[in-house]
């Protein structure tokens, strides 16, 4: 029987929505955005929303934003479109290219355009087996990743995902995938545990895991500075640090995933300059564009690049591409961004308001439901559990479906502010541009959702 046939004509019916229940959204209509401005949204019946996340951590320069606008506009009637190949390319490609290079935290660099982080993930991966390839070492294919990540819904992105079970039930191959813990200090601290010691703990598992695999067979090590997608922990102090020493002694590589974490998000343009990463390559996308377009880049050092113009000499070509991948109008947009940081000086903005970020959420843990709050840069989380409960189960429970985190994502909707729940806790990552009196009001809507969600789920309490 045709699905299509069984509901009724809610646009949901016909489309699948990421991340979405598949028969809620054809039984019922999604909410639906129809406008933005600055950090708010507003859906078809005019009620505005605090975008909390910046919807998927990406729209950091916020809605409507008319420089962003006529740099597309601009660029749509110069040269609507041309494709990046073949020795043809546009002007402003290779002027984002070099904004690229001059800003990412590599030695060196060449970019390679795409569309999505996710291609841009998956590419990374292609480029790393064929360098290896180019430089005797093709046993060099698995790469390492850290349970609980997220690096893309490409089949081999997937496959460095942190979840289990979304492997299996997709049935993704992961044969070339290594997996350790992701740091998640301090509630993943043993009991008196000291922060050196966790940290330490952490590296003698990566070793271990190498030593396991056999060294000549692992090509990198990929991680985001500070993963959103865990739930939002800073890394231990000399995490990364000592994850680089580690990993030149084996020789492989550290590739940094900077698709949200670029641009702002951590204070600085790059999370990898914030905590002092020296990575081989860089990821980007979402904030490259502020979400106006879709665009990523893979920045790679010369070391790495080299090895990709041996192999093209060897074939006379280098045979990768895909028909979006620079193109002119995300690239002419991801230049706006780039001049708009400069200007408006974003970065000091959000240094400026890091501070009160810090304190308006921290102000939240004497909620009942609140267990922790964390903060890093302009982005944040709340740990959440039942009443009187901690702990790995408390964390659970929260997670189930119906459970406590997704109680308060529909309570914020009530109170209108969008947030992520992850993790066992809700993920906060607002527009770069919030001002110190709307951190105020989002500190405000999101008490008024806590609130709520108490009230539903001690009503829920057998009496």
């Amino acid at each position: 029987m045709n699905v299509l046939a069984r509901g009724s004509n809610h646009p949901g019916n016909t489309v699948l929505l990421p991340f979405s229940n598949l028969q809620q959204l054809r039984e019922q209509r999604p909410l639906m955005f129809v406008g933005g401005k600055g950090i708010f949204t507003f859906d078809e019946h005019g009620r505005d929303y605090i975008e909390a996340v910046s919807t998927f951590y990406c729209v950091n320069l916020g809605f409507s934003d008319e420089e962003l606008i006529e740099a597309a506009i601009e660029q749509m009637r110069a040269l609507p479109f041309y494709p990046s190949g073949i020795h043809r390319t546009a002007p402003v490609v290779l002027e984002l290219a070099e904004k690229l290079v001059q800003s990412a935290p590599v030695r060196g660099g060449h970019v390679m355009f795409a569309t999505t982080g996710s291609e841009a993930n998956d590419q990374l991966l292609k480029f790393t087996w064929y360098a290896n390839r180019i430089a005797g070492e093709p046993q060099r294919r698995k790469i390492i990743s850290r349970r609980a990540s997220y690096h893309g819904g490409t089949i081999a992105t997937t496959a460095l995902g942190g979840s289990a079970g979304l492997q299996e039930a997709f049935g993704i191959p992961t044969s070339d995938s290594l997996f350790v813990s992701h740091p998640t200090w301090p509630i993943g601290a043993n009991a008196g545990e000291s922060e050196e010691a966790y940290c330490d703990r952490l590296i003698d598992e990566l070793r271990d895991t190498i030593e396991a695999a056999g060294p000549e067979t692992v090509a990198a090590f990929i991680a985001e500075p500070v993963s959103v997608s865990s739930g939002m922990f800073p890394p231990p102090v000399g995490y990364f640090q000592k994850v680089k020493a580690l990993l030149d002694t084996y020789g492989i590589r550290l590739f940094a995933d900077e698709v949200v974490t670029g641009f702002g998000r951590t204070g600085r343009m790059w999370g990898s300059e914030t905590l002092g990463i020296e990575p081989d390559c860089v990821s980007s996308a979402k904030g490259l564009s502020g979400a106006y377009q879709p665009i990523s880049a893979v920045v790679m050092s010369d070391e790495f690049y080299s090895y990709l113009e041996e192999g093209s000499n060897s074939a006379g070509i280098f045979n990768h591409g895909g028909t979006y991948g620079g193109h002119p109008v995300s690239a002419a947009v991801a230049l706006k961004v780039f001049d708009i940081f400069e200007r408006r000086n974003i970065l000091g903005h959000v240094q400026a308001v890091m501070p009160v970020w810090q304190k308006a959420l921290a102000s939240l843990e004497d909620h009942p439901l609140v267990t922790a709050t964390r903060s890093f840069g302009l982005a944040g989380a709340l740990q959440i559990a039942p009443p009187g409960e901690r702990g790995p189960a408390a964390a659970s429970t929260s997670l189930a479906p119906g459970g406590l985190s997704q109680l308060l994502y529909q309570a914020g909707l009530a109170a209108g502010i969008v947030v992520r729940p992850l993790q066992g806790c809700i993920v906060l990552a607002p527009p770069l541009i919030i001002t110190e009196a709307e951190i105020g009001e989002l500190a405000r809507r999101l008490r008024a959702a806590l609130d709520a969600t108490l009230g539903a789920s001690l009503a829920a309490l057998p009496r």
